[in-house]
């Protein structure tokens, strides 16, 4: 009995266990892919690197139905946009973004157009956005120009967008805070996470905050975002014109969120923070062979800025302030065979052996 109940659980998306906090009617058509109820894992070698008896959880978007956060906020705007009487949505992307919406297109029956920079797209998403059906337009350009293109387009009334720009993509993810206090009893007390567009840090945020206010929690966590260090507009208070970052999900030089989520960070009292390339894929590899757990690189950015926080005199947030026995969450955005290019690259050709015991044994050394 207890099974069937955890499985019917788990069937379930974001809109309906949520449904009271979404921008949702009797009247809108629900397009969902089981998204949510993603696991906060426990990281008994993370919480010891970190110290002062701090424990340390990690949020995996990454086991969401198309490998990362987006499609907590796309169910909600594909379903209000079905709703609205939409027959197409559109949007710009570094890769996530487009995976999701050709998903949730696919779902809906309608067409998804998808707006991304030539050549700047990890395999792994854009072989998603191909096989779900969308109608990819390269640019000559970044991130930054598709997004404006999409906002020309999305006042024609053509197409419904359905970037973080749409409020409803806000609302939905910000159920990723509401899962985590559901499951902690309590919100924690730091949350560090990667920041691109900037739409996430603000939908936890909002999350946290709206469960507050009816009393789901007594607090909100600080709220710690980190940029690639030359891709951090945020961080550096500029538009950058030609963001560069092997983590290509935050590559982005003028967010669309940025306002928000400079108050997320203000009210708060957390802090914005860059890591390097390099940081991020030493947290990366470290994340899989220390916990099991294999992220994008973008991703990797919050378990990079924890590693800073710690050990980093240069850090925006030191934690070698924070209370002992604080409990720290890190989301992690997207699973990592979205992006494998840079590891396929340094991987060393699997060369065969004969098929015998002894040259495996020594080669297994």
């Amino acid at each position: 009995m207890h099974s069937a109940i955890a499985k019917s659980q788990r069937s379930r998306g974001v809109i309906d266990r949520y449904r009271e906090f979404l921008p949702v009617s009797a009247s809108t058509p629900i397009v969902s892919l089981g998204e949510g109820n993603t696991p906060l894992i426990y990281c008994q070698r993370l919480s010891k690197r970190v110290g002062r008896d701090c424990r340390v959880f990690v949020k995996n978007e990454g086991v969401n139905p198309t490998g990362s956060f987006k499609d907590r906020g796309m169910t909600v705007a594909v379903s209000k946009s079905l709703e609205r009487g939409a027959n197409a949505i559109i949007c710009a992307s570094t890769g996530n973004t487009s995976a999701s919406a050709s998903a949730y297109a696919a779902r809906a029956g309608i067409l998804c157009i998808v707006i991304l920079p030539a050549g700047k797209i990890a395999t792994g998403k854009l072989l998603q956005a191909f096989v779900y059906g969308a109608k990819i337009v390269a640019i000559d350009g970044n991130f930054d120009a598709a997004l404006r293109i999409v906002r020309d387009l999305g006042e024609s009334g053509d197409f419904a967008i359905v970037n973080s720009i749409n409020p409803d993509r806000i609302a939905g993810q910000k159920t990723a805070a509401f899962e985590i206090v559901d499951e902690m009893d309590e919100a924690p007390d730091f949350h560090l996470l990667p920041v691109g567009n900037a739409g996430n840090i603000t939908a936890y945020w909002a999350g946290y905050r709206e469960y507050q206010v009816y009393e789901r929690s007594t607090k909100s966590p600080v709220m710690i975002g980190f940029q690639a260090a030359r891709a951090a507009p945020i961080f550096y208070n500029r538009i950058i014109e030609k963001p560069e970052t092997i983590a290509s999900a935050i590559r982005i030089g003028n967010p669309a969120s940025w306002k928000q989520a400079r108050a997320a960070i203000a009210e708060s009292r957390g802090a914005i923070d860059v890591v390097s390339d390099e940081e991020v894929v030493a947290a990366q590899n470290w994340l899989a062979q220390q916990e099991g757990i294999f992220v994008e690189p973008a991703s990797a950015a919050s378990i990079a800025g924890l590693f800073k926080c710690c050990e980093s005199h240069e850090a925006a947030y030191s934690f070698q302030k924070i209370p002992e026995a604080s409990r720290i969450v890190c989301t992690v955005t997207g699973h990592g065979l979205k992006d494998p290019d840079a590891i396929i690259e340094r991987m060393e050709e699997l060369k065969p052996l004969a098929a015998t015991t002894n040259d495996v044994r020594r080669a297994i050394g």
